[in-house]
């Protein structure tokens, strides 16, 4: 049994990178436009996206604790597959709103399944201290697939959006088909599943560990804000430098570096926890907030700087908040709290993101991301969180 669950480490990386290797990411928008649908239908489109996965999340990974992450997984692969399909043979807004309702489904059924199956997979050969380096090694295979995969969706959607759509599926089906390799961890006491609990009552045990967890629920309340600071100024940063007389070229290729310095970021995690040891999140959390406070100088080079700084330190993060997560939750509702998780990534980004537009536009994108670093720092100071633990 013990070989099998090492697979499921192995297993992963390479599941991780099919399952990120979206051909369709950067061409939807332009592809949707193509087959006749007005902007603002797609604007609905992606609010059907996201309301759909704020609604589901949570239920996902319930499911995923009660009848196993690896079943939910596979599912969360056929979602995907067959909302590439619909998006390929829609012909109305109609079958377009289902074929986002399904990827959303894709994404929900695998957030927080993927993690917990690694972690729980961990946690029974006794090497939980390794987690936060092989995240840090998942994070770069995510960067790396998702960069490949933009740049060949480009290319193959010149030559035909029916190629690009058709390769999608032919992925989702090879990343399917990596999952059935999975084995599933034995999470309880007795040695089986969490099949028999009911909903309800499972939900009230998840309930009892956030109320009686305070390290969990400064952990929820803390990232999910940071981590949608940053997604604010990555979206954002796009239109600052071509407000300051970039092209589109010149900003891919700052895009480009910045996920390489992403990478470089997540695999220095490890290091510089040995470093500042308890202190690494208070000084990681500081790199990112004066490198959104340096945007405010409107100087192309120190901007430039400050945002692969800012790069640098969020990619820095997520393997510390995975790690940190982690290690207080019950291995038999990991998968519920860690779609929590996400969930309040997605309140605090629709909350957020609307909010910095509306400031973007009255005091212009500069003093907004002042603001926003500003505010970062008066978090930092009053709700840093202790990694002495990892």
């Amino acid at each position: 049994m013990n070989n099998k669950l090492n697979r499921n480490i192995k297993l992963d990386y390479i599941y991780c990178f099919t399952r990120n290797f979206d051909l369709s990411s950067a061409i939807w928008v332009l592809y949707l436009v193509y087959r006749g649908l007005p902007l603002w239908q797609i604007g609905v489109l992606e609010g059907i996206f996201h309301c759909t996965s704020l609604f589901t999340e949570v239920p996902t990974g319930a499911i995923a604790d009660l009848i196993g992450r690896k079943k939910i997984i596979i599912i969360g692969r056929l979602c995907s597959a067959f909302s590439s399909m619909l998006m390929l043979f829609s012909n109305s807004f109609l079958g377009f709103s289902f074929a986002f309702i399904f990827s959303a489904w894709g994404y929900n059924f695998n957030s927080g399944s993927e993690e917990a199956l690694v972690y729980d997979s961990l946690k029974l050969l006794g090497k939980e201290i390794e987690y936060i380096k092989i995240n840090a090694k998942l994070n770069v295979i995510v960067e790396v697939s998702q960069s490949i995969s933009v740049f060949l969706g480009g290319i193959l959607s010149e030559y035909s959006f029916t190629y690009c759509y058709l390769a999608a599926i032919i992925i989702s089906i090879v990343s399917y088909v990596f999952a059935l390799y999975f084995i599933e961890p034995k999470i309880n006491s007795n040695g089986s599943n969490n099949k028999y609990i009911s909903f309800k009552k499972h939900f009230s045990m998840c309930k009892k560990t956030l109320k009686e967890n305070k390290k969990i629920r400064k952990i929820l309340l803390y990232y999910p804000v940071v981590f949608s600071f940053y997604t604010v100024l990555f979206f954002y940063g796009q239109q600052y430098f071509s407000d300051l007389g970039l092209n589109i070229f010149q900003i891919s290729i700052i895009m480009l570096i910045s996920g390489f310095i992403s990478c470089i970021g997540a695999l220095s995690c490890k290091k510089i926890l040995k470093i500042f040891k308890k202190r690494t999140v208070y000084i990681v959390s500081l790199l990112l907030s004066v490198g959104i406070i340096g945007m405010f100088l409107n100087n192309l080079i120190l901007s430039i700087v400050c945002f692969m700084m800012s790069s640098y330190a969020n990619a820095l993060l997520y393997p510390i908040h995975s790690s940190s997560l982690n290690k207080f939750i019950p291995s038999e509702q990991r998968a519920t709290i860690i779609s929590v998780d996400s969930m309040l990534f997605s309140i605090t980004m629709i909350i957020i993101f609307p909010i910095t537009g509306i400031f973007a536009e009255i005091i212009g994108l500069n003093n907004m991301f002042f603001l926003l670093g500003i505010t970062l720092l008066f978090m930092i100071r009053n709700f840093t969180i202790d990694t002495s633990y990892i």
